[in-house]
């Protein structure tokens, strides 16, 4: 079942309840008896961490294309004796 959130036009009262899709939404405020309407609140929805798809489902066996052990190796440019 859904959560909505309520607000009293008239008391200010803010309040959260579980209803049915098919129920009709409320329309008087239980602590003063004013008019409700109803609000959009945030999804209950947190992603964390720095991504979710390429990083969490990849698969295990094979590694990134881009690892370490496939990068080329930036060494210096070795010195040439000039005699």
């Amino acid at each position: 079942m859904p959560l909505y959130e309520y607000v009293c036009e008239e008391c200010g009262y803010r309040f959260e309840t579980l209803q049915r899709f098919s129920d009709e939404p409320l329309k008087v405020c239980p602590k003063c008896g004013g008019p409700l309407k109803k609000v959009l609140s945030p999804p209950a929805i947190h992603f964390k961490g720095s991504g979710w798809y390429v990083t969490d489902y990849k698969n295990k066996k094979s590694g990134p294309k881009n690892s370490p052990k496939n990068k080329p190796q930036n060494s210096p440019p070795k010195p040439q004796n000039s005699t």
